[in-house]
């Protein structure tokens, strides 16, 4: 049997997890750019992460016959520092553009403040500029409140259809897996 993983952070993995995910009957993964565990301090730490996530990585992976793909966008932990996600923003268009990004994302909120939420929604609008799907993080912060997620879904999907009524809303990951499938396979998965 062969399967995708649909979220996985490959970056922080070793090469011996890519042998035990082929020997698995894993053939493609979806790895959505992420926090890397500290702040970034400037784009140029963004720009290293994102070239080798759309690179390094992709490389890696056909090593064993897996097929890598990624999603790009902001982190919400860093959209809180103004200089830096704006410096992130004027470079996102680039690495959304290259082989193998599938979607805009890992993106949505940490704490939830204002600054998140520009650019949470400064990216859903460069995906629908793009014409490319979004990949949606719930909150890192108040987990113990929770989020109901069937509501909440409901109440996203109704504030962004209304704001942005060509985006397409869905939290299936047979939607990204879909897409995956259709970017030229030689075979199908």
């Amino acid at each position: 049997m062969r399967f995708i993983d649909p979220h996985i952070h490959m970056s922080s993995r070793t090469t011996d997890d890519y042998e035990r995910m082929k020997a698995a009957g894993i053939v493609a993964v979806i790895e959505p750019a992420f926090w890397l565990g500290q702040p970034r301090t400037n784009v140029g730490s963004y720009i290293d992460y994102l070239s080798s996530i759309v690179g390094w990585e992709r490389f890696r992976a056909s090593q064993f016959g897996i097929r890598h793909y990624c999603t790009i966008g902001l982190n919400s932990k860093e959209a809180n520092n103004e200089a830096l996600a704006e410096a992130v923003m004027d470079i996102l268009p680039r690495y959304l553009s290259k082989e193998g990004v599938v979607a805009v994302g890992e993106i949505g909120y940490d704490d939830q403040t204002a600054l998140e939420d520009r650019y949470y929604r400064a990216q859903l609008q460069l995906a629908r500029e793009l014409d490319m799907l979004v990949m949606v993080h719930t909150p890192h912060r108040d987990k113990k409140a929770g989020i109901k997620l069937p509501e909440f879904r409901e109440r996203l999907r109704q504030k962004l259809t209304a704001e942005l009524p060509e985006l397409q809303v869905s939290f299936e990951p047979s939607d990204i897996v879909s897409r995956v499938m259709s970017l030229g396979a030689s075979t199908p998965i």
